[in-house]
């Protein structure tokens, strides 16, 4: 997204904040009138908002000539919320019409930039609801191992990649390999990103889920290679260590990888701190020919 579309998504994430807070949004009222008492969305509510609006992201990614209405630059902004209250009115919750009809008032750079904000939206609530759940550690595990199966079964990474393979079959596969294995919003957080088919790299897909929800723990991810597991304490060390070298909370997420010969590679964000036997072996070889 350039920065035109970030600031839409900006723009909506705060309306779904005002939406789902204590006092202020659309799922309190309701109760209010009953209770008479603030409160903040249940994880129940805040995981069916989350699936009807991968369910809306689905439908953009699906008709190209709908995305464009709501995301035209030259129709007027009330006129493109008018598109999606006649669309979706009766047929998806008061929150869920609200966030549509806000996030088409924006301007966005591209069409294919809504459907990335409406998955992003939808990813927001499903870990709101992980965490009031008090489940976000495990959503966080679940992702980083399910990402491991990917990265390591070559056919399932290509069908889950597959732009053309149908959603309702990427969907029913999902199904067959999480169910009852994972959490609810695990499964949710899956289905909604790898059974489009704007997916693009099934693993890095997972692999940035799993790192949304580290940040929503207040941690950054260092993802390690290791020829060997590393015991508790090695653990422990290395993320006191990556902390104090960052300046900010890490959390490792460890791979064992017998190709590495010894020593480890860390990856945090874009840069690499490769410390293996193999990387200096390779190293080595280089200065040899040379």
């Amino acid at each position: 997204m350039d920065a035109s579309s970030r600031g839409a998504l900006t723009a909506v994430r705060e309306r779904l904040a005002e939406l789902t807070r204590p006092a202020s949004g659309l799922l309190e009222k309701a109760r209010d009138r009953i209770t008479g008492q603030d409160r903040a969305a249940t994880s129940d509510e805040m995981l069916a908002l989350a699936d009807e609006l991968f369910a809306v992201a689905r439908l953009l990614d699906g008709q190209v000539a709908l995305r464009r209405a709501l995301s035209d630059p030259s129709g007027s902004p009330s006129d493109r919320a008018g598109v999606a209250r006649r669309l979706l009115s009766g047929r998806v919750s008061d929150v869920t019409l609200d966030l549509v009809e806000t996030a088409a008032r924006q301007r966005w750079s591209r069409p294919l930039d809504l459907v990335e904000a409406t998955e992003a939206l939808a990813t927001d609530a499903a870990l709101e609801a992980a965490e009031a759940r008090g489940e976000l550690d495990g959503v966080e595990d679940e992702l980083f191992r399910f990402g491991r199966i990917v990265g390591g079964d070559a056919q399932l990474s290509r069908i889950l990649s597959d732009r053309t393979a149908p959603a309702e079959g990427k969907a029913a596969l999902l199904e067959q390999l999480l169910a009852g294995r994972v959490s609810p919003v695990t499964a949710l957080l899956l289905r909604g990103h790898l059974s489009g088919r704007a997916v693009g790299n099934a693993e890095n897909v997972v692999e940035r889920l799993s790192e949304a929800a580290s940040r929503r723990r207040g941690q950054s991810v260092a993802r390690v290679t290791s020829a060997v597991e590393l015991t508790t304490e090695q653990e422990r060390r290395l993320a006191e260590l990556l902390t104090r070298l960052y300046s900010r909370p890490i959390g490792l997420q460890v791979t064992v990888d017998p190709a590495v010969l010894g020593g480890l590679v860390i990856r945090v964000g874009d840069e690499v701190i490769d410390g293996s036997v193999a990387h200096r072996l390779e190293v080595a070889g280089r200065r040899l020919v040379g």
